[in-house]
Formats: structure tokens, sequence, C-alpha cells
């Protein structure tokens, strides 16, 4: 009869479980790396759940829809440029020029500092009534502060939002060429920069001009 006793099973220690902050930190920055390796297509809440370690329910916690998660992707951005932006515009010169330069080098520079991803969660918003109000809600925003931190440079002569909406396009289309390679982040900043300037320069020296008048009703 052998005297040996079986070796003990040592139950492996369990994981520490993340404070919910602290998950909710670490699945945005795993679905972020998953557009940025896969394209935004790939990003499910399941492949999220497979890549980050997670189950599916923990995901599903968080984000309830995959379209929850890309527009807190897309929330997570706006919260981050608009920090850059105003942490940027307190150390500014009250100067057209200073003001400006800070405006095109942070939304150049956001965009750059999150990578190609964000092009990809942009457009993945497009489709999507609620993912479209966010991006709107985003762009009021942002056009609202540009506005407001333009209009001493133009006074009495407010910048219209045509303007404004058409310096956020070129602001997207150069910052997206930065991203891609396509334009070097400094050509991108100096073009914006351009832009943002003439915009205001145009809007100070702009003639009101007058409506056209009524056409008269022929009487019967």
């Amino acid at each position: 009869m052998s005297t040996g006793s079986a070796p003990s099973a040592h139950p492996r220690p369990a994981r520490p479980r993340l404070a919910r902050e602290d998950r909710h930190r670490q699945l945005l920055d795993v679905a972020w790396r998953l557009v940025r390796d896969e394209g935004t297509d790939a990003l499910t809440l399941g492949r999220l759940a497979e890549q980050a370690g997670v189950t599916k329910p923990v995901v599903y916690d968080h984000f309830q829809s995959r379209e929850g998660l890309l527009a807190a992707l897309y929330q997570e951005y706006d919260a981050r440029q608009s920090a850059l932006l105003d942490e940027a515009l307190a150390a500014s010169e009250p100067s057209l020029a200073s003001r400006a330069m800070v405006i095109a080098s942070s939304f150049v520079g956001c965009v750059l500092l999150q990578g190609r991803e964000l092009p990809g969660v942009a457009a993945a918003l497009v489709g999507s009534p609620a993912l479209e109000k966010v991006k709107r809600d985003w762009e009021v925003a942002f056009l609202d502060k540009c506005r407001s931190v333009l209009a001493p440079f133009a006074p009495g002569h407010p910048i219209a939002p045509a303007a404004l909406r058409a310096m956020l396009g070129a602001a997207d289309a150069l910052s997206y060429a930065a991203a891609a390679g396509e334009i070097s982040a400094e050509q991108a900043q100096q073009e914006l920069f351009a832009i943002i300037v003439a915009m205001v320069e145009r809007s100070r020296t702009a003639v009101a001009v007058p409506a056209a008048p009524a056409r008269a009703r022929k009487r019967p």
C-alpha cells in the first residue's frame, strides 16, 4: 500500500476585477486598437469582448449596442479635442494670428493624435440618425467656440455660418490628409491657419448685401 499522498492542487489566483471606470477605459483602448488594426467594420461588441478578454455581457453593460460604442469613441475624441483647444487658447495671445494658429494646430494635432482610425469612426456615424446627432452636436459646439474666439477680430461683422462650415470642411479634409500621410502636419496646420485668417478678414471687410426688393403683386 502506497503511503505517498497525491500532490495538492493549487487553485489559480483569480484575476483582479477592474473597477467600472478602469474597465470602461480598457474597452475603449481596445476598441481604438481594433479600428486601427482591422478597420471599423471589424468593430463589433463580440469582437471587442474577445480582444479585451471579457464576456459579452460585460461589453453590453458598458455600451448596449455597436452604435453606443461608436458614439462613445467619437465623444471621447470630442472631449479630448475640446480640452486641448481650451488649454491652448488660455495660453495664447489675444491676437488673430495667435488664436487662428491655436485653432488650426489643435484641430490637426488632435486628429493626428488619434491616428488613422478617426476617419473610419467618423464615417461610421453616417447613416444612423442617433450617431449623426452625436457628430452634429460636436460640430455645433466647435463652431460656436470658434465664432466666440474669433468674433473680437471682426467687431460688428458676425462671421457667417456658411463661412464657419466651409472652414470646418477644410479642417476635416486637411487633417485626414495629414493622418493618411498625403501631406505633412505642418502643411495642414499652415493651410488651415490661412483659411481661418482669410475667413475673419473677409468678414471684417464685408459689405452687407441689400435684400432683393419684393415683387409687387399684380391686382386682378
